[in-house]
């Protein structure tokens, strides 16, 4: 009977993993694990197998970080002017806004920390233990000390423990010892402890459980991937060098007024804090903070979707991603393996297994069966049990034991068990790539031709297929390579593993959105173009091998990655040079893989997709993106939003850009020019400004759906730089149109001889009506303000309905009003502040509409 699958449920903030007890058969071992009463116990005396190490409070950490921001910095020395000077109101207002602006940081910090968090919780690795006689899957954490643990290739080891049965069990041991070489162990060896950390390369085993957590050889010297540090990304390198240079500017204009003005009032205090107001205006600090937020959220977006980015990096590059490398079981079929078919070399007949069989057929099966792992995992050595259970009279599995193990290998690839029954009688069986025994084993020219036959007739309808061989040995001792065994081929088994039902959409998503998608596979030639033809990929009547593949030359290779997209008999070897290829074409490269094999090939590419059910521990580790369900539509979802994420991320860049050049220039024009109110805005002012302006960016962009052309667009360039030129200008022309309309407000009051309060009210609110417009238009810099208002954002009426109430209060109610020097506005002052910040802002619906109307 085929596992249960483990299956998620997504809630609303986190993903839920419902465990269910996997049937396996496992009789044969009479290991029945501890019972619940037991496990309670161990958990109780022993501990839960987590490493606990004394961490830093992440609180005061974030608490640490908003004290160094440079804004806080800045407040803080503007704040104690003002109380040194006697202005305890402007300098207790400075105050409160440290605690805003620190407030405001630690929770974008909370919120970043908490979606990350959530992540690293779910992408801990799960293993299988037997527990009252049943094989269950569940979290690390929940091993205890004297669980019966089962470990098979690929898998990372979860705690210390002895083997007490183990089918050619190696490990590699370099996490503890340095030693690359991989170990074999057995029960019986003096080698037969396991470790927490190490990895299994080949084989099965069942460990008992003798310590875990901080107990184990892992936990007491220290080491967690926890303490591993992930290095800053291109595009936060990037961001972060932005800021430190705007800083710089901002440091010596600050240092230039202040020498300016002290030069030209001899007032120390007043020019610091003239010199302070343009420093804060100059200053982007909301940049990395939104880039955190967007990144962090982005990550735990996906994770509620099924797709868990372990790396920050990989929402950057999702929106790049060019090419998709996609395997075939499992990703393109069901990995749903039915015994459809056998191919009886003795009789010559291809024949249906659910019928009255032959003995020689029900040979080919029971060898088969033999071939397989005593506990199957794999859905094909599965479905063999269950084939060779409802044939056969008698169940002999519980009298026979593997006494040796080949496991997969070679090219093509074939597999050996060698059995002993309880009366010294042998059985050596082998199941592979047909070709595999078709090079090794003795078959006439006569044979030969009627087996290429059948693989042609069984390949043509899709069906996965495996040759099946007998071996024989007479010595005591066995051959170092199996090949070297002599064999007798017995004939075929097929296997049918149909296409996904949404598969044909999937490719049809990708090839709208300029993604290539490439068909990497072991399967043969035959197999893998039947099943390409059935759900119409492009170019299925044309691949290539593996070992044709490697035949080529670097400058040929590259050629040739870009002429085919069907790459049949792959190995590791092969699918790397594939991605490296593919890489050295400057494609973008996704990649999706599931096997201990699977690892290099997942780790070179620049998206390395690993496979949440059937993929091993190995894969999820090497690769950086885990798809939960194993459904590549899940990619195209992802893709799409990684394209949301990092388009909204501009937008909110390029919004703050240009909000804080009409600040800028509002600040510095009149105080370096000499104009009749030189300081228009103070430092209170400015933080207002940014008060009201700054959760724009970072709450409003990041919650924005994604635009209905984003799929429908090549991936974009994967560039050195955030911003080309273009998008540059954009936001610099917008901010001077702003600024341009601000300034012009002011002379106007100044020519109609209005008064400080009225001239400042008036330059405030073309601001903040700049601001808000800015917002709404910059929400799309292709669709207009009409269709984007459509877009479906709670927070964009919350926001502007927040900021319009903040404003009336600051200008109409008499205590703020008086302290920041506002005066209300009437008649046709209130319309031309309203009416300038609009302009000021709108022009660019022309530009946005110049660009449609070219693009039809």
């Amino acid at each position: 009977m085929e596992p249960e699958p483990l299956f998620y449920v997504y809630q609303a903030t986190h993903v839920v993993r419902k465990r269910t007890t996997i049937t396996m058969s496992i009789h044969n071992f009479d290991i029945k694990g501890l019972s619940d009463a037991e496990v309670i116990q161990s958990r109780e005396t022993h501990g839960r197998n987590r490493l606990d190490y004394k961490k830093e409070n992440s609180f005061l950490n974030a608490l640490k970080s908003s004290a160094k921001e440079p804004m806080v910095v800045l407040l803080f020395v503007a704040a104690t002017i003002y109380f040194i000077s006697g202005n305890l109101g402007d300098g207790l207002f400075l105050s409160v806004a440290i605690l805003l602006v620190a407030s405001i940081s630690l929770y974008q910090d909370s919120r970043s920390r908490n979606a990350l968090e959530k992540l690293k919780i779910f992408t801990q690795p799960y293993c299988k233990v037997i527990r009252n006689g049943d094989i269950r899957e569940l979290a690390n954490e929940e091993l205890v000390v004297g669980d019966s643990l089962i470990v098979e290739e690929g898998v990372i080891i979860s705690a210390d423990g002895v083997i007490v049965h183990s089918n050619d069990f190696s490990v590699n041991e370099s996490l503890l010892t340095g030693e690359s070489l991989a170990v074999y162990k057995d029960a019986e060896s003096k080698e037969n402890n396991v470790f927490s950390g190490t990895t299994v390369t080949s084989g099965l085993a069942i460990v008992t459980i003798k310590a875990v957590g901080n107990a184990t050889a892992l936990g007491k010297i220290g080491q967690s991937l926890e303490d591993i540090k992930e290095e800053k990304t291109p595009l936060e390198i990037q961001i972060s060098n932005f800021v430190k240079k705007m800083a710089f500017i901002g440091g010596v204009v600050f240092l230039l007024v202040w020498g300016i003005n002290f030069l030209n009032s001899g007032t120390v205090l007043h020019s610091l804090l003239q010199a302070l107001t343009l420093a804060m205006s100059i200053l982007p600090e909301e940049i990395p903070v939104a880039f955190t937020t967007f990144m962090a959220l982005g990550a735990w977006r996906l994770m509620k979707m099924g797709i868990v980015v372990k790396q920050m990096k990989t929402v950057e590059t999702l929106g790049s991603a060019t090419v998709i490398c996609s395997d075939k079981t499992g990703t393109i079929t069901e990995n749903k393996m039915s015994l459809v078919k056998l191919y009886d070399l003795a009789a010559n007949k291809i024949v249906d297994p659910s019928t009255n069989l032959s003995f020689t057929a029900k040979e080919i099966v029971t060898l088969a069966m033999w071939a397989s792992e005593p506990i199957p995992f794999d859905p094909m050595e599965i479905a063999l049990h269950e084939a060779y259970s409802k044939l056969a009279n008698k169940d002999e599995r519980p009298h026979f034991k593997m006494i040796h193990e080949y496991p997969l290998g070679g090219k093509p690839p074939m597999m050996t068990h060698i059995f002993q029954g309880s009366t010294g009688e042998r059985i050596i069986a082998a199941k592979g790539a047909p070709e595999a025994f078709l090079n090794i084993a003795p078959v006439s020219d006569t044979d030969k031709n009627k087996i290429t036959e059948a693989i042609s007739q069984l390949g043509k309808k899709g069906y996965r297929l495996l040759g099946v061989a007998e071996g024989h040995n007479s010595s005591a001792h066995f051959p170092k390579e199996q090949q070297a065994l002599q064999f007798q081929f017995k004939g075929l088994v097929a296997f049918y593993d149909p296409p996904k039902q949404n598969i044909k959409k999937v490719l049809q998503d990708f090839d709208a959105a300029g993604i290539v998608v490439k068909l990497i596979t072991g399967d043969n030639a035959a197999t893998t173009s039947a099943i390409a033809q059935q759900i119409g990929f492009k170019g299925y009547d044309t691949s290539i091998s593996g070992d044709e593949l490697m035949q080529l030359s670097d400058a040929e290779l590259q050629e040739k990655v870009c002429k085919t997209s069907v790459f049949t008999r792959m190995f590791p070897e092969a699918k790397l040079r594939i991605i490296n290829a593919l890489k050295a074409n400057n494609e973008i490269v996704a990649m999706t893989g599931d096997g201990i094999n699977d690892g290099p090939a997942l780790k070179a590419a620049h998206i390395g997709i690993a496979m949440g059910k059937k993929g091993t521990e190995i894969a999820k580790q090497a690769a950086s993106l885990i798809l939960v369900e194993d459904d590549l539509a899940k990619m195209v979802d992802a893709i799409a939003m990684g394209r949301k994420i990092y388009s909204n991320l501009k937008k909110a860049i390029q919004y703050i850009i240009s909000i804080h050049i009409p600040i800028i220039l509002t600040v510095l024009m009149p105080l370096t020019l000499g104009w009749l109110y030189p300081n228009i805005f103070t430092p209170a002012h400015i933080i207002l400004l940014e008060l009201i302006m700054g959760p724009t960016c970072s709450i409003i962009y990041e919650n924005e759906p994604m635009e209905k052309n984003t799929m429908v667009q090549k991936p974009r360039p994967f560039a050195t730089t955030f911003f080309n030129w273009k998008e540059l200008v954009t936001s610099i022309v917008q901010g001077l149109v702003i600024a341009l309309g601000a300034l012009g407000v002011y002379q106007y009051a100044v020519y109609n001889d209005l008064n400080e309060n009225v001239t400042r009210t008036m330059v405030f609110i073309v601001l903040i009506t700049a601001n808000l417009f800015l917002t709404l238009v910059n929400r799309s810099f292709y669709y207009s303000i009409i269709t984007t208002l459509r877009y479906k954002n709670t927070l964009v009426p919350i926001i502007i309905g927040v900021t319009l109430a903040l404003t009336v209060l600051l200008v109409v109610v008499r205590p703020l009003s008086q302290f920041f020097q506002f005066e209300p506005l009437y008649g046709s002052t209130l319309l031309i502040s309203i009416a300038t910040g609009f302009v000021s802002v709108v022009w660019y619906e022309g530009v946005k509409w110049m660009k449609r109307r070219h693009s039809n």
